[in-house]
């Protein structure tokens, strides 16, 4: 069976307008999805060229071999009906590990056709490090990397106005656009790059703020074989995705114009004020998913599908949500409703299997900006613990320790908070100690948690009835 690639079957070639940093199976099946309709719908005309953001090869090397070809699954409801259908994503030109070849990756910059950058680096990913430099090849940090590029660009067409670039960041933080422009200009700063530059980013160059949704399960491991054989080709990139989608940009009026996504009927809302958005979106269908992750896989599931056909899991997740996470919200009940209930069903789509190590990564930064927001103003309204968000967090640190029912969990964070938690586990087993020192780790939360009444207390003999009953039984215990 032949490899997908541009000699399998025949496709369009497009000229790169895009530089995209990271490879993983969302950007492919949201904003590559996006910009392959536009090509299709349109005479956006616009190739992408994707690049490594971290060390390592990940997918690169296969994405290359396949001449940036990869097949995407959309199934789940579309216009009321039951929709599972396929098609090959042809957009994306090449990739690039600026690791390995720096010099091919500042020659992006030099292009004349490049108008956007879209990125998804997680939650951890823009990021300043003080210790990057403009002579690094490449600079560690995903800002760092962006302003290398920008100053060529700056330098090779000599400030032209008309040369600056517009910035789709797909990171789940607030004014993910703003913070990155700040860190870039802090760079510049820490650089001592000349004032016409700094003013080029800020005047020539649109960061906007955005907000994606789309349920991604990933490549479907377990029936790949069944899959390729119906195709005909082999595919390891093959991802698959539900059919639901909301793209949400923030930004100046003439990004609708350079990215008419909106006008092709595809679900891209461009907006003054993205907050209304992103807080009932972050907080519900990505909290929700958060908190599911280490009670679910600890419990001894490995799906979302799965958890929430679990009548034990599925009853803990909606009290999460309705009694600790929508009072928290300024939403009209119907609204917060109607929307959680909408967040349940796509959990249940019965055509994804959407494994919950798959969202786990970086599962710390994650329940700080998804998660501990709904603790926090729970606490300040209802002056009381959110036990559900609070049971999650002690499953958490569980989760951390490593180890499921005497089988590697394998954790994927960075080197900080794995280290962190290794040593830890290593050094003791007092429940009270390791809530202690996790809690009130400041790098990891943004403030230190032991400081709220109770809440040290509760999470610890959580964690204690979680590892000495196991996940399982202690659930099935508070929940019945």
């Amino acid at each position: 069976m032949n490899l997908l690639n541009r000699t399998t079957v025949n496709t369009k070639k497009y000229p790169t307008k895009i530089v995209q940093f990271g490879d993983g199976n969302f950007l492919r099946a949201f904003i590559d999805w996006i910009v392959h309709e536009l090509n299709n719908q349109s005479d956006f005309n616009s190739g992408i060229t994707i690049i490594k953001a971290r060390s390592g090869q990940g997918k690169l090397p296969i994405l290359n071999e396949q001449e940036g070809l990869f097949t995407l699954f959309l199934k789940g409801l579309k216009n009321g009906e039951v929709r599972n259908e396929h098609q090959i994503i042809d957009c994306i030109n090449e990739g690039i590990n600026p690791y390995d070849n720096f010099d091919h990756y500042i020659d992006q910059a030099r292009n004349p056709d490049l108008e956007f950058i879209v990125s998804n680096t997680t939650e951890m990913g823009i990021i300043y490090n003080e210790n990057d430099k403009l002579t690094d090849k490449p600079q560690s940090s995903f800002p760092g990397k962006v302003t290398a590029l920008l100053y060529e660009r700056f330098n090779t067409f000599e400030g032209a106005t008309n040369k600056g670039l517009t910035f789709f960041p797909c990171e789940l933080i607030d004014d993910n656009g703003n913070i990155l422009r700040e860190i870039i200009l802090k760079y510049a700063e820490l650089w001592k790059l000349e004032k016409s530059f700094i003013s080029w980013v800020k005047d020539s160059n649109d960061f906007c703020n955005t907000l994606v949704d789309r349920i991604v399960s990933g490549h479907p491991k377990n029936k790949i074989d069944e899959i390729q054989k119906e195709l005909g080709y082999r595919d390891p990139l093959l991802v698959e995705g539900e059919q639901y989608h909301l793209f949400v940009i923030e930004g100046p009026e003439g990004v609708q114009k350079k990215f008419p996504a909106d006008s092709i009927g595809l679900n891209v809302i461009f907006t003054n004020d993205i907050k209304r958005y992103k807080t009932i979106k972050v907080r519900i269908l990505n909290g929700a998913h958060t908190c599911l992750v280490p009670v679910g896989y600890l419990y001894g599931i490995d799906t979302v599908r799965e958890s929430v056909e679990n009548e034990t899991v599925l009853n803990f997740l909606k009290d999460a949500i309705s009694k600790e996470i929508c009072p928290t919200l300024d939403f009209e009940e119907a609204e917060l409703t109607k929307y959680s209930n909408d967040v349940l069903d796509r959990f249940k789509n019965p055509f994804l299997k959407h494994e919950l190590m798959s969202i786990s990564l970086n599962s710390v930064s994650k329940y700080k900006t998804r998660v501990l927001p709904s603790v926090l103003e729970f606490i300040k309204r209802k002056n009381k613990l959110p036990t559900h968000l609070l049971i999650s967090l002690a499953a958490l640190i569980a989760f951390y320790k490593g180890d499921r029912n005497g089988i590697i969990i394998n954790l994927q964070d960075n080197s900080d908070v794995l280290n962190f938690f290794k040593d830890l586990w290593s050094s003791t087993s007092d429940t009270e100690v390791i809530s202690n020192k996790v809690l009130s780790n400041t790098y990891f939360w943004g403030v230190d948690l032991t400081q709220f009444e109770g809440l040290q207390n509760e999470v610890s003999n959580h964690l204690n009835n979680i590892l000495s009953k196991g996940m399982k039984t202690y659930l099935d215990e508070f929940v019945n």
